[in-house]
Protein backbone atom coordinates (compact mmCIF):
# COMPACT_ATOMS: atom_id res chain seq x y z
CA UNK A 1 0.00 0.00 0.00
CA UNK A 2 1.44 3.36 -1.06
CA UNK A 3 1.88 6.36 1.70
CA UNK A 4 -0.30 9.37 1.34
CA UNK A 5 0.32 12.77 2.17
CA UNK A 6 -1.99 13.59 5.48
CA UNK A 7 -5.14 15.58 6.06
CA UNK A 8 -3.48 18.05 7.60
CA UNK A 9 -0.36 17.92 5.24
CA UNK A 10 -2.56 18.61 2.02
CA UNK A 11 -4.71 21.33 3.82
CA UNK A 12 -1.08 23.19 4.68
CA UNK A 13 0.03 23.54 0.76
CA UNK A 14 -3.62 23.44 -1.16
CA UNK A 15 -2.55 24.92 -4.58
CA UNK A 16 -4.75 27.93 -5.66
CA UNK A 17 -6.48 28.27 -8.90
CA UNK A 18 -9.41 30.75 -10.33
CA UNK A 19 -12.09 28.06 -10.81
CA UNK A 20 -13.78 29.60 -8.61
CA UNK A 21 -13.39 32.77 -8.07
CA UNK A 22 -16.53 35.30 -8.26
CA UNK A 23 -18.47 32.53 -6.40
CA UNK A 24 -19.63 32.82 -2.61
CA UNK A 25 -19.67 29.78 -0.40
CA UNK A 26 -21.75 28.81 2.85
CA UNK A 27 -20.17 26.06 4.83
CA UNK A 28 -22.56 24.94 7.62
CA UNK A 29 -20.58 23.44 10.69
CA UNK A 30 -17.45 24.14 8.91
CA UNK A 31 -14.66 25.22 12.01
CA UNK A 32 -13.24 21.59 11.88
CA UNK A 33 -13.19 18.52 10.35
CA UNK A 34 -14.89 18.02 6.88
CA UNK A 35 -16.46 21.30 6.87
CA UNK A 36 -13.37 23.24 7.43
CA UNK A 37 -11.55 21.29 4.74
CA UNK A 38 -14.35 21.74 2.63
CA UNK A 39 -14.31 25.65 3.30
CA UNK A 40 -10.17 25.45 2.52
CA UNK A 41 -10.47 23.93 -0.69
CA UNK A 42 -13.38 26.33 -1.64
CA UNK A 43 -10.95 29.39 -0.74
CA UNK A 44 -8.29 27.78 -2.21
CA UNK A 45 -10.13 27.92 -5.69
CA UNK A 46 -11.41 31.31 -5.34
CA UNK A 47 -14.47 31.69 -3.89
CA UNK A 48 -15.54 33.98 -0.66
CA UNK A 49 -16.50 31.74 1.84
CA UNK A 50 -18.82 31.76 5.22
CA UNK A 51 -17.00 29.57 7.89
CA UNK A 52 -19.79 28.63 10.32
CA UNK A 53 -20.32 27.28 13.93
CA UNK A 54 -21.44 27.27 17.00
CA UNK A 55 -17.78 28.12 18.04
CA UNK A 56 -17.20 32.10 16.72
CA UNK A 57 -13.23 31.90 17.61
CA UNK A 58 -12.76 28.27 15.94
CA UNK A 59 -14.50 30.06 13.29
CA UNK A 60 -12.29 32.88 13.43
CA UNK A 61 -9.10 30.56 13.41
CA UNK A 62 -10.59 28.62 10.07
CA UNK A 63 -11.06 32.15 8.38
CA UNK A 64 -7.72 33.32 9.51
CA UNK A 65 -5.98 30.42 8.25
CA UNK A 66 -8.04 31.38 4.14
CA UNK A 67 -6.98 35.45 4.35
CA UNK A 68 -3.60 34.38 5.66
CA UNK A 69 -3.43 32.10 2.67
CA UNK A 70 -4.78 34.44 -0.02
CA UNK A 71 -8.53 33.84 0.00
CA UNK A 72 -11.45 35.73 1.12
CA UNK A 73 -13.51 34.52 4.15
CA UNK A 74 -15.77 35.40 6.76
CA UNK A 75 -16.93 33.84 10.08
CA UNK A 76 -20.32 33.84 11.01
CA UNK A 77 -22.32 31.92 13.85
CA UNK A 78 -24.41 29.76 13.43
CA UNK A 79 -26.34 27.63 16.31
CA UNK A 80 -28.48 24.94 13.90
CA UNK A 81 -30.44 23.58 17.11
CA UNK A 82 -32.50 26.69 17.01
CA UNK A 83 -35.88 27.76 15.68
CA UNK A 84 -36.66 28.08 12.14
CA UNK A 85 -36.73 31.93 11.95
CA UNK A 86 -33.14 31.59 13.75
CA UNK A 87 -31.89 29.77 11.01
CA UNK A 88 -33.05 31.68 8.36
CA UNK A 89 -31.76 34.99 10.15
CA UNK A 90 -28.27 33.11 10.09
CA UNK A 91 -29.15 32.82 5.89
CA UNK A 92 -29.48 36.72 5.86
CA UNK A 93 -26.15 37.33 7.92
CA UNK A 94 -24.27 34.51 5.68
CA UNK A 95 -25.61 36.54 2.40
CA UNK A 96 -25.08 39.91 3.89
CA UNK A 97 -21.09 38.76 4.68
CA UNK A 98 -20.92 37.72 0.76
CA UNK A 99 -22.27 40.51 -0.60
CA UNK A 100 -25.56 40.19 -1.08
CA UNK A 101 -25.75 36.45 -2.56
CA UNK A 102 -25.13 32.93 -1.64
CA UNK A 103 -23.85 31.07 -4.88
CA UNK A 104 -22.87 27.71 -3.06
CA UNK A 105 -24.55 26.17 0.20
CA UNK A 106 -22.92 23.36 1.52
CA UNK A 107 -25.24 21.50 3.94
CA UNK A 108 -22.01 19.84 5.82
CA UNK A 109 -22.94 20.55 9.72
CA UNK A 110 -24.32 17.19 11.53
CA UNK A 111 -24.64 15.60 14.63
CA UNK A 112 -24.01 11.87 14.89
CA UNK A 113 -24.87 10.12 18.30
CA UNK A 114 -24.63 6.25 17.64
CA UNK A 115 -26.49 4.19 20.16
CA UNK A 116 -29.22 1.38 20.56
CA UNK A 117 -32.63 2.68 19.72
CA UNK A 118 -33.83 2.59 23.52
CA UNK A 119 -30.74 4.28 25.01
CA UNK A 120 -30.71 7.22 23.00
CA UNK A 121 -31.42 10.69 24.68
CA UNK A 122 -34.02 12.42 23.63
CA UNK A 123 -31.87 15.39 23.54
CA UNK A 124 -30.01 13.69 21.28
CA UNK A 125 -32.80 12.71 19.18
CA UNK A 126 -33.80 16.56 18.75
CA UNK A 127 -30.33 17.41 17.97
CA UNK A 128 -30.21 14.85 14.80
CA UNK A 129 -33.45 15.93 13.92
CA UNK A 130 -33.07 19.82 13.93
CA UNK A 131 -29.30 19.67 12.81
CA UNK A 132 -28.66 16.75 10.59
CA UNK A 133 -32.36 17.39 8.82
CA UNK A 134 -34.70 20.41 9.46
CA UNK A 135 -31.37 22.91 9.14
CA UNK A 136 -30.50 21.58 5.33
CA UNK A 137 -34.35 22.31 4.92
CA UNK A 138 -34.56 25.45 5.93
CA UNK A 139 -31.42 26.89 4.63
CA UNK A 140 -32.38 25.94 1.02
CA UNK A 141 -35.46 27.03 0.98
CA UNK A 142 -33.79 30.55 2.34
CA UNK A 143 -31.75 30.67 -0.27
CA UNK A 144 -32.33 28.68 -3.04
CA UNK A 145 -35.09 31.18 -4.14
CA UNK A 146 -32.51 33.89 -4.93
CA UNK A 147 -30.25 31.06 -6.80
CA UNK A 148 -33.37 30.69 -9.32
CA UNK A 149 -33.78 33.87 -9.66
CA UNK A 150 -30.35 34.34 -10.73
CA UNK A 151 -30.43 31.31 -12.71
CA UNK A 152 -28.11 29.52 -10.85
CA UNK A 153 -26.55 27.61 -8.21
CA UNK A 154 -25.17 24.84 -6.09
CA UNK A 155 -26.61 23.04 -2.96
CA UNK A 156 -24.18 20.38 -1.63
CA UNK A 157 -25.28 17.80 0.74
CA UNK A 158 -23.20 15.81 2.85
CA UNK A 159 -24.28 12.01 3.43
CA UNK A 160 -22.74 9.08 4.91
CA UNK A 161 -22.24 5.56 3.83
CA UNK A 162 -24.42 4.22 6.35
CA UNK A 163 -27.62 6.49 4.56
CA UNK A 164 -28.30 2.83 2.64
CA UNK A 165 -27.01 0.30 4.63
CA UNK A 166 -28.77 -1.25 7.47
CA UNK A 167 -26.39 -1.27 11.12
CA UNK A 168 -27.10 -2.25 14.69
CA UNK A 169 -26.94 0.85 16.13
CA UNK A 170 -27.76 4.50 15.31
CA UNK A 171 -30.74 3.89 13.68
CA UNK A 172 -31.58 7.78 13.60
CA UNK A 173 -28.50 8.86 12.65
CA UNK A 174 -28.57 6.15 9.82
CA UNK A 175 -31.91 7.18 9.03
CA UNK A 176 -30.83 11.09 8.58
CA UNK A 177 -28.75 10.25 6.15
CA UNK A 178 -31.12 8.62 3.92
CA UNK A 179 -33.54 11.46 4.10
CA UNK A 180 -30.34 14.07 3.11
CA UNK A 181 -30.02 12.01 0.29
CA UNK A 182 -34.14 11.79 -0.61
CA UNK A 183 -33.43 15.70 -0.16
CA UNK A 184 -31.05 15.86 -2.89
CA UNK A 185 -33.38 13.92 -5.31
CA UNK A 186 -36.48 15.74 -4.91
CA UNK A 187 -34.56 19.15 -4.60
CA UNK A 188 -32.45 18.46 -8.14
CA UNK A 189 -35.87 17.88 -9.47
CA UNK A 190 -37.70 20.86 -7.90
CA UNK A 191 -34.51 23.74 -8.61
CA UNK A 192 -32.62 21.97 -11.18
CA UNK A 193 -34.61 22.93 -14.24
CA UNK A 194 -34.28 26.76 -12.93
CA UNK A 195 -30.70 26.64 -12.87
CA UNK A 196 -29.44 24.95 -9.29
CA UNK A 197 -27.58 22.14 -9.40
CA UNK A 198 -28.15 20.12 -6.42
CA UNK A 199 -26.43 16.66 -5.24
CA UNK A 200 -24.85 14.86 -2.10
CA UNK A 201 -21.27 13.76 -1.26
CA UNK A 202 -21.76 10.68 0.90
CA UNK A 203 -18.23 9.91 2.61
CA UNK A 204 -17.29 6.52 4.34
CA UNK A 205 -15.22 6.47 7.54
CA UNK A 206 -13.58 9.55 8.05
CA UNK A 207 -11.39 10.21 10.54
CA UNK A 208 -11.73 13.99 11.83
CA UNK A 209 -10.78 15.96 15.24
CA UNK A 210 -14.65 14.80 16.42
CA UNK A 211 -13.85 11.24 16.48
CA UNK A 212 -10.72 10.86 16.62
CA UNK A 213 -10.46 9.15 19.87
CA UNK A 214 -11.64 6.04 17.95
CA UNK A 215 -8.95 6.24 15.79
CA UNK A 216 -9.07 2.49 15.94
CA UNK A 217 -11.71 1.62 15.55
CA UNK A 218 -11.95 3.49 12.09
CA UNK A 219 -8.97 1.64 11.28
CA UNK A 220 -10.70 -1.56 11.66
CA UNK A 221 -13.52 -0.77 10.11
CA UNK A 222 -11.80 0.34 6.57
CA UNK A 223 -9.08 -2.20 6.67
CA UNK A 224 -10.87 -4.69 4.45
CA UNK A 225 -11.69 -1.61 2.11
CA UNK A 226 -10.35 -1.12 -1.18
CA UNK A 227 -8.34 1.87 -0.24
CA UNK A 228 -7.38 0.15 3.23
CA UNK A 229 -7.79 3.36 5.32
CA UNK A 230 -9.75 5.79 6.56
CA UNK A 231 -11.22 9.04 4.23
CA UNK A 232 -9.26 11.90 4.58
CA UNK A 233 -11.61 14.96 5.14
CA UNK A 234 -10.02 16.94 2.26
CA UNK A 235 -10.78 14.49 0.26
CA UNK A 236 -14.63 15.06 0.53
CA UNK A 237 -13.44 18.61 0.25
CA UNK A 238 -12.31 17.84 -3.47
CA UNK A 239 -15.19 15.81 -4.08
CA UNK A 240 -17.21 18.80 -3.32
CA UNK A 241 -15.28 21.25 -5.22
CA UNK A 242 -15.63 19.28 -8.17
CA UNK A 243 -19.91 19.08 -7.81
CA UNK A 244 -20.03 23.30 -7.62
CA UNK A 245 -17.45 23.65 -10.65
CA UNK A 246 -18.16 24.02 -14.14
CA UNK A 247 -16.85 20.37 -14.58
CA UNK A 248 -19.77 18.78 -13.12
CA UNK A 249 -22.62 21.10 -15.23
CA UNK A 250 -24.26 17.56 -16.31
CA UNK A 251 -24.60 15.98 -12.52
CA UNK A 252 -27.70 16.57 -11.27
CA UNK A 253 -29.61 14.59 -8.17
CA UNK A 254 -26.15 12.41 -7.64
CA UNK A 255 -24.83 10.93 -4.81
CA UNK A 256 -21.04 10.84 -4.83
CA UNK A 257 -19.75 8.12 -2.51
CA UNK A 258 -16.49 8.78 -1.43
CA UNK A 259 -15.69 6.40 1.07
CA UNK A 260 -12.83 3.87 -0.53
CA UNK A 261 -14.95 1.36 -1.51
CA UNK A 262 -16.91 0.86 1.34
CA UNK A 263 -20.76 0.96 0.16
CA UNK A 264 -19.83 -0.99 -3.47
CA UNK A 265 -17.66 -3.49 -3.27
CA UNK A 266 -16.26 -6.17 -0.90
CA UNK A 267 -12.73 -7.92 -0.70
CA UNK A 268 -14.04 -11.03 1.03
CA UNK A 269 -16.75 -13.57 1.23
Amino acid sequence: MHTLQTNSALLASLPTDRRLTGKTALVTGSTSGIGEAIALVLAASGAAVVVSGRDTARAQQVVDTIVQAGGQAFAVAADLVGSPDSIRTFAQKATAALGGQVDIVVNNAGVYPVTATEDLPDADLEAMLNINIRAPHVLVGALAPGMVERGTGHIVNIGSWMGRIGTSSGAMYTASKAAIEQLTRNWAAEYGPRGVRVNTVAPGATLTPGNAAYSSALDAMTAGTVAGRPVRPVDIAYAVRFLVSDEAAFVHGSIIDVDGGMDSTRLKF
